[in-house]
């Protein structure tokens, strides 16, 4: 019975281990597509960091990025903007493989 506890708090283990490398892929790459998007509006130094954090912020909202988008997407339409939706899907996927790599060589 012994090896079957030791087995279940491995996968335990295993589950919480991938949720919070999961949950830290995603704010990273988060926090850097609001960087994208901060230089898109113009923004640098401590305003581009400050609007990254925000975007951060707007990412706990829901499950998922769509909250993100929503944000961005008004961020920029109050600017004048211009930006479609699959560029910023693009930008966040890359920004999101970037974040995984960097994560797991970090392992």
């Amino acid at each position: 019975m012994s090896n079957l506890n030791d087995r279940q708090k491995a996968f335990e283990n295993k589950f919480k281990n991938d949720q919070d490398m999961q949950f830290r892929v995603q704010t990273r790459a988060v926090k850097q597509f609001g960087f994208w998007a901060a230089e898109k509006l113009g923004l640098s130094g401590d305003d581009a960091a400050c609007y990254a954090d925000q975007v951060v912020d707007a990412d706990f909202e829901e499950p998922g990025v769509e909250d993100v988008f929503r944000k961005v997407e008004a961020d920029f339409k109050a600017k004048s903007v211009d930006c479609e939706r699959s560029e910023m899907q693009r930008v966040f996927d890359e920004k999101y493989n970037a974040a995984k790599a960097s994560l797991l060589s970090d392992n």
